[in-house]
């Protein structure tokens, strides 16, 4: 390699001095090399400041701040609406901030999942975070189906660890007719994989299925274009690459053809109607013509305000601006990968190609404890990935925070805890 760690450093410096980096507990660093943003992103350092403002306004005013606040508390949702739409490609009225991804996943399936004569099967992919597949087996039971015949979990074909679209299309040609949900991850958590949305969508969409996408791993890592793609859903969390905390608030998408659709059935509540209504107190809701109407609850304001931080941050910098910088890290992660998997039992099953895959670089501890490895290289040499067990590390270069040298750290640490294949 011609340029160092350091000198890319230089040249291409990222953002890191907006964010907490923690200290290492291992190794000869003062700070880990962090690649778990893809489980939990760090902390902006302005979170702390404008969480608190929030706070203090409640101490200053009790109930007043619901309109006095400086960010009046009843309308907060809002600040959070046209950043979140820009993030993923939708107009401000299709996407709405609230509760916790799989609660927004079964309150869309409530509207979308409609089983009905032979169209019954909802289509996941088989290495489907558990959480999902959990949420439609639920839902499938629910509507008095049996779990096992109604959910089809589409695999990549023998040897190989990412599915191929043509192997989706080739799917929804043959069985489309049977098929009420097509919800399929953005991005593959486990293998890093970046499914084509924009021609899985259209062919769902053209065999007659409802189109959703969890798009927890592709949110703030990978650019999204969902109302142009013609999804009829999506959600997505917001404490991964959108470093909103844990358990921070998730996001929701509704295609704006459904808006004002009375067929669809929504589970409702105070914030379900109209906001100039709402202190009518009448016995029914009148729901705007926009995602707002699929929300429940009194929004959370201390959880909206890290949300409303991290999207600040993403609408600084730009979304195209952190993709590209996102490929560069990964190409080198790769290169230096190469390097060291080409000697051990250890392979990279991300796809190589730049459009199939986002930041994370996911890779295969043959005949190994991915856990114990995770371990070794934390306490040994500040480095810490996520261990996705039994065999699978997980590396994410987050391009707003980590860096070139971050990249050399973790494939040397990998290399010292992995020995050669004599």
């Amino acid at each position: 390699m011609n340029e160092s760690s350091h000198q890319r450093d230089e040249q291409d410096p990222g953002h890191r001095h907006l964010f907490h980096i923690p200290p290492a507990e291992g190794g000869d660093h003062p700070e880990v090399a962090y690649f778990a943003g893809n489980s939990l992103g760090l902390q902006p350092k302005a979170t702390r400041t404008e969480l608190n403002e929030d706070l203090d306004d409640w101490a200053r005013l009790g109930v007043e701040g619901h309109l006095d606040a400086a960010r009046p508390w009843l309308p907060y949702h809002e600040l959070l609406t046209e950043p979140a739409a820009r993030l993923v490609g939708a107009l401000p009225s299709e996407v709405v901030v609230m509760n916790s991804l799989t609660v927004d996943l079964h309150l869309l399936m409530v509207s979308f999942y409609r089983p009905a004569g032979d169209r019954t099967r909802i289509v996941i992919e088989d290495a489907a975070f558990p959480s999902d597949s959990y949420a439609v087996r639920s839902q499938a039971r629910f509507h008095g189906l049996d779990p096992d015949t109604t959910v089809v979990r589409l695999k990549p074909r023998d040897g190989e660890d990412t599915l191929r679209t043509e192997d989706v299309l080739a799917f929804l040609r043959d069985e489309g007719d049977t098929v009420a949900l097509l919800m399929l991850g953005g991005v593959n958590y486990l293998t890093g994989e970046l499914m084509d949305m924009a021609t899985i969508t259209t062919a769902g969409r053209e065999a007659g299925a409802v189109v959703g996408w969890d798009l927890a791993h592709a949110a703030g890592n990978v650019p999204l274009s969902l109302h142009e793609w013609g999804a009829d859903f999506a959600a997505w969390c917001s404490y991964k690459y959108l470093n909103s905390g844990p358990g921070a608030l998730a996001g929701v998408f509704i295609h704006e053809r459904h808006h004002g659709d009375a067929s669809l059935q929504r589970f409702e509540g105070w914030w379900s109607t109209e906001s100039a209504t709402r202190f009518e107190m009448t016995p029914e809701s009148r729901p705007p013509r926009s995602a707002d109407a699929w929300q429940v609850s009194n929004p959370p304001i201390f959880a909206m305000g890290p949300v409303r931080t991290s999207l600040r941050i993403f609408d600084e910098v730009g979304l195209p601006a952190l993709r590209e910088r996102s490929l560069r890290l990964t190409a080198y992660l790769r290169e230096l990968l190469d390097e060291v998997v080409a000697t051990r039992p250890l392979s990279v099953i991300t796809p190589r190609e730049p459009e199939r895959h986002g930041c994370q670089l996911s890779v295969r501890l043959h005949g190994g404890n991915a856990g114990a490895l995770t371990k070794r290289l934390r306490f040994e040499h500040g480095v810490i990935a996520d261990a996705r067990q039994p065999d699978i590390v997980r590396f994410a270069p987050v391009p707003l925070y980590s860096t070139y040298e971050d990249c050399r750290r973790a494939a040397a640490a990998l290399a010292a805890c992995v020995e050669e294949t004599k």
